[in-house]
């Protein structure tokens, strides 16, 4: 069976191949867009609701040994802040902030947080003063 003559010209400048591509992107187009419209205006009905206001604390303790302690007092800005560095463990070094300037109660926040008593930090503690 021979092709018409407007079919042999189309196939002798390769149009045969290029024509459709615009329909074929046409329907790809249109039947995405109806997919994606249908998927992202579904409403989910979910059983299990979110608390946002929540928030976990996680205790931590371990056994250190405590190199040095530096305490940096910002009297203009009336906080501490503190930097411990110890030996013998993946943990090298903890940072802290407390709103405290004087050197008693820098002493009792370090000791707290630490865990120690202030006596057993007192001579390990180095203090810088900005004033």
């Amino acid at each position: 069976m021979k092709k018409p003559h407007w079919l042999q010209n189309l196939s002798r400048l390769g149009l045969e191949f290029w024509l459709p591509l615009p329909l074929i992107g046409l329907f790809f187009l249109l039947g995405t867009g109806w997919i994606n419209h249908h998927v992202l205006s579904y409403t989910y009905k979910t059983t299990a609701q979110l608390q946002a206001d929540y928030k976990q604390q996680i205790e931590f303790s371990a056994s250190l040994t405590i190199r040095s302690i530096e305490a940096e007092i910002d009297r203009r800005g009336e906080l501490t802040e503190v930097t411990v560095r110890t030996a013998d463990s993946a943990l090298q070094e903890m940072e802290f902030e407390f709103p405290v300037t004087e050197f008693t109660e820098v002493d009792a926040a370090i000791a707290k947080e630490l865990g120690l008593t202030p006596e057993s930090v007192r001579p390990l503690i180095r203090y810088r003063i900005d004033d």
